[in-house]
């Protein structure tokens, strides 16, 4: 039985500008119908991946496959693909109608179809009514929607989407992530009809939590880790992977005990630390606990796989979650984030017991990276 053929393949994808590679031997299938995020910090490699999809930029090595057809050299007025940018590029003087309709009277599209069509993306985008609004009486969200409507009227096989919201503010952002993942879900009969596939780029990682079926993490030009939203998050594969993707007790040590299926103990500082490894470890390996504050529980009393003793530090409060800081010895200290009304009990000076479900605390090899630069640079 044959393999089936993805519907966009990027092989050996290589880029230099003359001054270094910018990315290195990318290889990555998308499958029709994904969302799929390219995430990474500035400079990564993201966007020129996604301009040589778009023949916007040159490959310097490896090729662009659709269908199985090699586009690598075609033009990208010849590629079945649209972007949509930062910048709306939505022409000022026409209507909301006329803007979507452009590149459908571009192609000598009937007048009939293109109002059925106009009309149809409109809807999929909830802005049905706006026609004749101008592209100054829309919100930054509305004219951002007025883009996507534009690029996916023409009906393109891919609809790659460049940092689509890093030219609006945070809280509009924030309200354009939920909009977006709920036109995602909406434009679900879309692809089923079009065959429109996204891929979106930024440097966001609550965005590509947020909206993706999958995500591509990219660092220097090479692929970090690839899967799915849980499984980035739960199960990062490298030390970089664990920092930039949400907040993580990155604690550093030495194996000191191997034991079956993956069971092993890490010294760090001056806690024994229990944990459970997905790959093999050998005694006397530098590797890192990444162990998510959301996933450190805490009591007055031992329970299962809570049986670390440590002292309450400090509490914070921030939207709706309390942070505690638990000292585990002098030297070691982790992040536990709760609800609020949870831990009202606890106060500074308390002495818990303190645990976490190991197979939620991933151990990844010691890549010798700054934890605090693997935590920062997300954008």
């Amino acid at each position: 039985m044959s393999e089936q053929t993805p519907l966009l393949r990027l092989e050996n994808l290589c880029k230099d500008y003359g001054q270094g590679m910018i990315l290195h031997h990318l290889n990555l299938d998308i499958e029709q119908g994904e969302f799929l995020t390219l995430l990474g910090p500035s400079g990564c490699g993201k966007t020129t991946t996604l301009r040589m999809i778009a023949g916007l930029e040159s490959v310097t090595e490896g090729r662009v496959l659709l269908d199985g057809r090699d586009i690598t050299d075609l033009p990208p007025e010849k590629r079945p693909l649209n972007t949509v940018f930062q910048s709306y590029a939505l022409f000022p003087h026409m209507n909301v109608f006329q803007n979507i309709a452009y590149g459908l009277k571009v192609k000598g599209v009937k007048k009939a179809e293109q109002k059925e069509r106009v009309e149809e993306a409109l809807r999929l985008v909830r802005l049905s009514g706006y026609e004749k609004r101008m592209p100054s009486q829309l919100s930054g969200g509305q004219r951002q929607r007025v883009a996507i409507a534009r690029a996916a009227v023409l009906r393109p096989k891919v609809l790659l989407l460049d940092e689509p919201l890093g030219a609006l503010d945070l809280k509009l952002r924030q309200q354009m992530q939920l909009e977006l993942k709920q036109m995602q879900t909406e434009l679900k009969r879309m692809q089923q009809e079009m065959g429109i596939t996204f891929v979106y780029i930024t440097h966001d990682q609550e965005e590509a939590l947020n909206m993706s079926t999958r995500i591509v993490i990219l660092r220097e030009g090479r692929v970090e880790q690839i899967g799915t939203p849980e499984e980035v998050y739960e199960h990062p594969q490298t030390l970089f992977a664990a920092g930039f993707i949400g907040q993580s007790n990155l604690l550093r040590g030495e194996v000191t005990s191997v034991r079956p299926e993956g069971r092993l103990t890490l010294q760090v500082e001056d806690v024994e630390l229990p944990a459970l490894a997905d790959r093999p470890f050998a005694v006397g390996e530098e590797a890192v606990l990444c162990l998510r504050p959301q996933r450190v529980r805490y009591g007055f009393q031992p329970q299962h796989q809570m049986e670390l003793q440590g002292v309450i530090r400090q509490k914070y409060y921030s939207g709706g979650m309390q942070h505690t800081l638990i000292a585990l010895s002098d030297r070691l200290t982790v992040n536990a984030v709760t609800q609020a009304s949870e831990m009202d009990q606890f106060q500074i000076g308390d002495r818990v017991y303190v645990g976490w479900n190991q197979t939620h605390a991933p151990v990844v090899p010691d890549e010798k990276l700054d934890l605090e630069a693997a935590e920062g640079g997300k954008g």
